[in-house]
């Protein structure tokens, strides 16, 4: 039998929650131990998108390597709190602006996988998300970018995200038969479609009021994905970029336990409506205080 290491336990406080929200900064993930994570699936703010500006301003982070050198301080909490061989699944979109008279591209998921191989992970094949809904958009208006019909000016759009996959080390190792594993697979028709490249899956609305600018949530088919693919039943599950509570949502369908970050506190109350009848089983944190309560 192969030995595997005693779970340590992911919060230090009130172990009687297995699901837990902190309100507070992913750069200093002080209320997760060390290598007591078994996956972190989440899209953070993306560098040079328009949506995030207002974000990055008030972190000053106003240049497009000191928006990444941001997000590179939550990148090395999540190598600490990641257990051996645990999964960090990023989901990430380049950018596009024209400054000061000159067209950029800002490939933001080079960027990240650049920052995992110098942290030392072990770079796995990322999944190219095609959104259906996205509608090309250049200077506010619906339409290609360049010049219309006429060659050469005109660019490629940007309509697939990047989901980058990265392990901490070597695979995971089980016990022979580990019931939890086991009960954790999946059929064939989800392997074939699940481990492809492309994924075809649409968009969500943005529609949460006053916060449309702040929260741009994922489909629950994403996380709902990725933590079948890369975690077991019981295991832990990391979002450091919380927003309106998606991942908390879909890892408690699917029975494994959560901590999740985010950094605006009204945004409890939408992770709150997000979970339902289940927020109870929710320990509201908020980071260096008291236990917070919605």
């Amino acid at each position: 039998m192969v030995a595997v290491a005693a779970q340590k336990e992911l919060v230090d406080r009130n172990p009687n929650y297995n699901h837990r929200v902190v309100i507070g900064d992913s750069r200093r993930m002080t209320e997760v131990t060390d290598e007591s994570v078994h996956l972190t699936v989440t899209s953070p703010p993306y560098p040079m998108v328009a949506v995030w500006d207002d974000f990055f301003t008030e972190v000053s982070a106003s240049s497009y390597d000191a928006m990444h050198e941001y997000l590179n301080e939550t990148w090395r909490e999540v190598r600490r709190v990641l257990v051996p061989g645990g999964i960090a699944c990023i989901n990430i979109g380049d950018a596009t602006r024209t400054r000061d008279g000159i067209f950029h591209l800002y490939p933001n998921h080079s960027r990240i996988i650049e920052k995992f191989e110098k942290l030392g992970f072990v770079i796995l094949p990322y999944v190219l998300w095609k959104k259906p809904t996205t509608k090309p958009h250049y200077k506010g208006k619906g339409a290609f970018l360049g010049s219309g019909f006429l060659p050469p000016n005109a660019y490629v759009t940007l309509d697939m995200e990047y989901i980058l996959i990265f392990r901490k080390g070597p695979p995971r190792s089980f016990p022979p038969k580990d019931p939890r594993r086991y009960d954790s697979k999946f059929t064939k028709k989800e392997r074939d479609e699940w481990f492809s490249q492309v994924w075809n899956v649409p968009g969500v609305r943005q529609d949460l009021d006053g916060l449309e600018r702040r929260v741009a949530a994922f489909p629950e088919e994403i996380p709902r994905r990725l933590i079948r693919m890369f975690s077991i039943l019981g295991d832990v599950v990391l979002d450091p970029f919380l927003g309106s509570g998606t991942t908390l949502k879909v890892a408690m369908d699917l029975d494994r336990k959560f901590v999740g970050y985010e950094k605006l506190q009204q945004l409890a109350e939408v992770v709150r409506r997000k979970v339902e009848s289940d927020h109870r089983q929710v320990e509201f944190l908020e980071q260096g205080k008291t236990e917070y309560s919605v």
